[in-house]
């Protein structure tokens, strides 16, 4: 298929893929659909992404690094303690999703609302259990490991649960701003913090695990 688009960009392709979710409420059944809708060809397509599942994955990690650009942003970041941190990406994080509200709640409902399919937030995963490990303080590390040999894994593994439920939490929140939202994501992460102060880390890992497969897998 011949086209016009000389300067057609990773980002030109994301933006038509999110308009076409949200227009036909679903998304294209191949990349075929996609382009011919589009006015693309296949090959354009391919030189950026090698099927429509790794190109849903790439629009949460864009989400993620927006996020990441934006809390850079504030000149005062770098002297939050890691709950600041953790807290300072939340907020932003859900804001950028309350933006894209629209198109996230097509993209992850289509599951019944229960996450199951995990995979469209892989890569959102990965760049947020790094995002964790770069900002755990050595002063946890330090008090923990005096109730036990306790893994960083630990931490980025609950915390990622911790957002995953969040994100759960915000599929279901109705009300006006989504304030609950803003509100639950404030007391979760503190309670995070309190428990891992008052429990070792691993019983607080195995115990996020369990909310996580009755919150998100239950029916």
């Amino acid at each position: 298929m011949a086209t016009k688009n000389a300067t057609l960009t990773k980002d030109a392709i994301v933006s038509m893929y999110m308009n076409y979710v949200l227009e036909h409420d679903e998304k294209p059944k191949s990349v075929y659909q996609f382009s011919k809708q589009n006015s693309i060809s296949e090959t354009e397509f391919y030189n950026f992404f090698g099927t429509i599942e790794s190109l849903e994955k790439e629009i949460f990690k864009i989400f993620f690094d927006n996020t990441f650009q934006l809390i850079q942003k504030d000149e005062n970041y770098e002297s939050y303690d890691m709950k600041g941190k953790l807290l300072s990406f939340n907020f932003t994080f859900f804001e950028l999703l309350t933006a894209n509200r629209s198109y996230v709640l097509l993209a992850l409902k289509e599951h019944g609302n229960h996450l199951k399919s995990l995979m469209q937030l892989s890569s959102l995963r990965t760049h947020y259990i790094q995002f964790v490990s770069g900002i755990i303080s050595e002063e946890m590390i330090v008090k923990q490991e005096k109730l036990q040999n306790i893994q960083e894994k630990a931490i980025q593994e609950s915390f990622w649960v911790q957002l995953v439920l969040t994100m759960k939490f915000w599929l279901d929140d109705s009300s006006p701003a989504l304030e609950k939202t803003d509100i639950y994501i404030e007391k979760s992460i503190n309670t995070a913090f309190e428990l891992m102060n008052a429990f070792p880390l691993d019983s607080l890992f195995d115990f996020g695990k369990f909310l996580f497969k009755e919150k998100i897998y239950s029916k």
